[in-house]
């Protein structure tokens, strides 16, 4: 891996690690292998926002340093962003600083990427384009045109090259972690948890720079509410689309925040927020597959009403189970019961370290008693769930991703809802739901379902211990039986060991190359056996300039790290 994700992208990784120490993490780079990579460089002397950057915090720094990586780097940060679950809140709120803007390019460009992707040549698909993109992000571009059929649409190009650069950067990332892991555990992370949000983050932005994905995902929200008249999801154009190319349908109207323009087309803007409200649980709750950035600019309020959501880039899906584990916690919190919300949040866990279950029942009973005596202008989701995110760190407790982006969803649209809807309370929405799941989990349908899953797996159990007793027993007769023991804690110790083995050997190799030089120099030789240099015999002077050429090596190596 260390082959194939590092050094493959040398230059990209010497770029990366060039911008690390240039924002003081020299403690990243020169406390894992990188150092081999880049020689140590001057500190920090320089400013950046008007303040000299080594003045700066730790977060604030790691923001900087995603800026200047490019837009790949501020991708990924973006999405690390969403974990607030391992992620310290401090950071959470520098990456959130990141903004997607970046250079646009040339129409040029665009135009070649047109060509390239189309079916049909561009004249005969277009009537009018637009040259200046309306928007630029850092997976893409998009513009406004028209179809030579009358339909005026949006048109999104992938960036080039950006598929690239986020796969060499992804790699460079999975190579460096294994090295990293005492930094990562430094700064109060855990590095389970910072390897699946990476393995997650690979996952989402492979589907994200493929345009099809998102116009699959369009046409299952279509499918999804196709019955729903206050709701619409503008069709994508899969006849002109391509992994780089996306073509939808023009969303006319304004965003759910402009309450000006509601108000001139009569549109009440509390009842916008309660159904906009009530279509997203419905995401969530009864399909388990929602839109996963609902921001202001993705939910458009047309002139008649109706609620239309763009940009399906990105869409989180929740199991069954987790659904109804989710909805489980904020019943029980709104019933006050700690003992069932502790529950429920271990059953949405992947993982956890909760070694004292009444301990965990009495932090949850804190955010109980401090989120339910609020009132709906002081009680906001959005502190609620740093809390529970909070309680998740501390008892290292490992959730789907999905979950993450919940929390996160929930956040963005009680911003927007308290916005025209001064006594939203996401709270009472989510109730109802957790009631209506809570009474399909014990139904007869789901208990005969849940009866049958069981009886299958026990089956499966017993078909399974016979053979696996049979294998044990015969590797034991054959002697092939191993016990694999893993010591924890000793790979910075063996690390150091091993530094140290190779420089001693080094020091012998030298040290034996000078002895026999001498040796051999003091033996006297005819004139015609073995020709001499500076009166010294040749295979002596060889000795000499292998063990001075073996000397610089060692005195360089140890001059870079400063560690004998």
């Amino acid at each position: 891996m260390l082959l194939d994700g590092t050094f493959k992208h040398l230059g990209r990784t010497r770029q990366i690690i060039k911008v690390l120490v240039k924002y003081g993490f020299e403690d990243i780079v020169f406390h894992s292998f990188l150092q081999n990579i880049v020689p140590r460089r001057m500190l920090l002397s320089w400013t950046r926002e008007n303040r000299i950057v080594s003045a700066t915090t730790r977060w604030e720094r790691i923001r900087m340093a995603a800026e200047e990586a490019g837009p790949s780097a501020i991708k990924i940060a973006q999405i690390m962003s969403n974990r607030s679950d391992i992620i310290p809140e401090e950071l959470i709120v520098e990456l959130k600083k990141l903004q997607s803007e970046v250079k646009t390019f040339p129409f040029s460009v665009a135009r070649k990427i047109l060509d390239e992707e189309l079916p049909r040549p561009y004249d005969e698909i277009f009537e009018e384009f637009n040259e200046v993109p309306i928007g630029s992000a850092s997976i893409g571009q998009v513009y406004k045109a028209k179809l030579r059929t009358g339909e005026e649409v949006v048109v999104k190009l992938r960036r080039p090259g950006v598929g690239k650069l986020l796969v060499q950067d992804l790699e460079i990332a999975k190579s460096i972690l294994p090295h990293a892991k005492g930094v990562i555990e430094q700064n109060g992370l855990t590095y389970e948890a910072v390897e699946d949000s990476l393995l997650e983050i690979e996952k989402s932005t492979v589907k994200e720079l493929d345009y099809l994905n998102e116009a699959r995902n369009i046409e299952n929200f279509r499918k999804f509410y196709r019955k729903r008249k206050d709701f619409y999801v503008p069709r994508a154009y899969r006849e002109y689309s391509t992994e780089k190319l996306l073509i939808i349908e023009f969303a006319d109207g304004c965003k759910i925040t402009d309450q000006k323009q509601l108000e001139e087309w009569s549109i009440d803007a509390k009842k916008v927020a309660e159904r906009g409200m009530d279509i997203y649980l419905t995401q969530i709750f009864e399909f388990g597959y929602f839109h996963a950035d609902p921001h202001p600019g993705n939910i458009i309020i047309q002139k008649d009403g109706r609620i239309c959501l763009i940009d399906f880039g990105m869409v989180g899906k929740l199991m069954q189970r987790d659904k109804m584990s989710f909805a489980q916690v904020f019943v029980a919190m709104a019933q006050g019961d700690s003992k069932k919300m502790a529950l429920n949040l271990r059953k949405l866990c992947i993982s956890h370290d909760i070694e004292n279950v009444r301990m965990l029942e009495y932090d949850l009973q804190e955010i109980i008693e401090e989120y339910t005596t609020l009132d709906v202008a002081e009680s906001k989701i959005e502190d609620l769930i740093l809390s529970l995110q909070g309680v998740m760190r501390d008892y290292n407790m490992r959730v789907p991703g999905s979950v993450t982006l919940i929390f996160r969803a929930l956040g963005l649209l009680e911003g927007i809802g308290k916005q025209i809807h001064p006594e939203f309370n996401i709270n009472q929405f989510v109730q109802p739901y957790g009631f209506k799941l809570l009474k399909e989990e014990y139904s007869m349908t789901n208990l005969a379902k849940e009866g049958l899953t069981r009886f299958d797996e026990i089956s499966a159990l017993l078909n399974s211990i016979p053979v696996e007793v049979r294998s044990i027993l015969k590797k034991t007769r054959q002697g092939k039986l191993n016990v694999q023991i893993e010591h924890k804690g000793y790979d910075p110790l063996l690390r150091k060991m091993d530094r140290v083995v190779n420089r001693f050997i080094l020091t012998f190799i030298i040290f034996t190359l000078v002895l026999g030089s001498s040796i051999l120099a003091t033996i006297p030789m005819s004139e015609n056996y073995m020709a001499g240099v500076i009166g010294l015999p040749i295979i002596s002077v060889i000795g000499y300039a292998i063990s001075i050429f073996l000397g610089t090596i060692l005195l360089f190596a140890v001059l870079r790290t400063r560690k004998l």
